[in-house]
């Protein structure tokens, strides 16, 4: 998700938060990409005859309100955008008997999958946080002799990619010569099994472009086994960030094996923006001429041309950030949205908010 999307995005959310209805009262709706508008309109009509039975004045009033207003809104558009679209439309009037109905329309960052439509006291958020959240992916891997799931993890939501199984007998227990073929077989079997699996998990990896690490897990050192041999291709296998004992290489495998390493993906969150920081602040004291700080000083800059990296402090105000994000994308810029959950970040802060590499020196 582009910065500046990603900035609008959180801003929106949380004025909707804000937003309470004094009963069940405001309205959202989820529409899926390709989804027939003409029908979303229909049944936001036939909830409107349905309003007419709400006993309390006031309420039936406010909801046959922000019906009205999300069905001319939709009339606005011919077709759901290419992701789908959110509408959340309701009384925001603060005051008993004050109606000033308002509506949002929001086109999602992702593909909407499902269809969705709710009337109640606060409006529903929580597919478009959980986009929010997917600022990077992890992959997962959960293996074992038996069997492996591979999946991926954008935010709090976990996606099973891909479930198999394996042909590898169980361990031979008798002994003499035909238990020892029978385990040369066997090593052999694991081995294709191995490669197989790694084969896959390269092919479901490869097209993710956030991708920023891979977890492992599973029973037994069957996990070991298989990173240590080698089989996964080199660049996945530097990217795997934590190894985990687990109980199941099912769905229940993946969700254990994420349970079990908050603290390493959290740790991975803020490394990124951690370590930016650190390398400006190197720069700064090293080679001042490539690296600025300061707002007037980074918008000149930016307007220059001159900046590769800008470094905004999630301190800075909404508006700000816009204007910047604008600014940097407008110049071939990246920015990047610094929290203050660090030391590094506060120290930015502490710098009035705003910093950049360029792409070349600037006395």
């Amino acid at each position: 998700m582009d910065e500046v999307v990603r900035i609008k995005l959180k801003r929106v959310l949380k004025e909707l938060e804000q937003v309470h209805g004094r009963h069940t009262e405001l309205i959202t709706v989820y529409v899926p990409a390709g989804y027939d508008l003409n029908l979303i309109r229909s049944q936001l009509s036939q909830e409107q005859g349905t309003a007419a039975n709400i006993k309390s004045k006031t309420t039936r009033k406010n909801v046959t309100a922000a019906l009205e207003k999300a069905v001319q809104e939709l009339k606005l558009y011919k077709r759901t955008p290419p992701n789908g679209m959110a509408l959340f439309s309701g009384n925001v009037g603060g005051d008993v008997g004050v109606r000033d109905i308002k509506v949002w329309v929001i086109e999602p960052p992702s593909p909407l999958s499902t269809k969705t439509y709710r009337c109640d006291q606060d409006f529903l958020l929580e597919p478009l946080k959980q986009m929010l959240e997917a600022k990077y992916v992890f992959g997962l891997l959960v293996i074992d002799n038996k069997s492996a799931s591979i999946g991926v993890l954008k935010g709090k939501r976990i996606e099973t990619v891909k479930v198999m199984d394996s042909i590898v007998p169980g361990k031979y227990r008798a002994g003499g010569q035909s238990a020892a073929r029978f385990e040369r077989v066997r090593e052999n079997l694991a081995k294709d099994w191995y490669k197989k699996v790694a084969t896959k998990m390269k092919i479901c990896m490869d097209g993710i472009d956030n991708l920023k690490g891979i977890l492992v897990g599973g029973p037994g050192p069957t996990k070991e086994t298989f990173l240590n041999g080698e089989f996964l291709d080199n660049k996945l296998r530097k990217s795997v960030i934590a190894v985990q004992d687990i109980g199941y290489t099912n769905e229940f495998g993946l969700q254990e094996l994420v349970e079990r390493s908050q603290e390493v993906l959290k740790s991975e969150e803020v490394m990124e923006e951690k370590l930016l920081v650190e390398e400006f602040l190197q720069k700064l004291s090293k080679e001042p001429e490539v690296v600025a700080y300061g707002e007037e000083n980074v918008k000149k800059m930016v307007e220059m041309g001159a900046v590769e990296t800008l470094l905004v402090s999630e301190i800075v105000g909404g508006k700000t950030v816009d204007r910047f994000g604008e600014m940097a994308k407008d110049y071939g810029s990246k920015m990047v949205v610094v929290s203050t959950e660090t030391k590094e970040g506060e120290q930015l802060a502490q710098l009035g908010g705003f910093a950049a590499f360029l792409r070349f020196k600037v006395n």
